[in-house]
């Protein structure tokens, strides 16, 4: 499994390998300590709440593609917007096809790994569309 984000670009694409191996935990190891994670427009969860709204996601049982459109970091953060969905035929049979393009927020830890901060999937979605 891919270590850490080096670079803030890769970020997405660490998130995406995890999240496709289906290891719940790999997964929030991208997340730094009380980062908000958007599970939709609106409703912005940290900690366990986060967690387990991610593995909803994963529970689908599809992988997710990930394309970074830009990257914009300052210093130790930076802003990635980025196009992603989830497509294909669900657990029950039935086809899903789950896209966005995020707006999320990473920040260079200690130990020079980038992290999300924010991860907001829906991020050009208003709350109330």
């Amino acid at each position: 499994m891919r270590e850490l984000a080096e670079r803030p670009e890769d970020v997405p694409l660490v998130f995406a390998e995890r999240f496709n191996s289906g290891d719940a935990d790999a997964v929030s190891e991208v997340y730094e300590s009380g980062a908000v994670f958007v599970p939709e427009p609106g409703r912005a969860l940290t900690g366990a709440q986060a967690h387990a709204a991610n593995v909803r996601f994963m529970e689908l049982g599809l992988p997710i593609t990930v394309r970074p459109r830009h990257v914009y970091p300052a210093g130790d953060l930076a802003l990635l917007v980025v196009d992603w969905f989830i497509d294909g035929e669900g657990r029950d049979g039935r086809h899903v096809r789950i896209e966005g393009t995020a707006t999320d927020v990473a920040r260079r830890g200690r130990d020079g790994r980038w992290r999300y901060v924010v991860d907001n999937p829906f991020g050009t979605l208003a709350a109330t569309e």
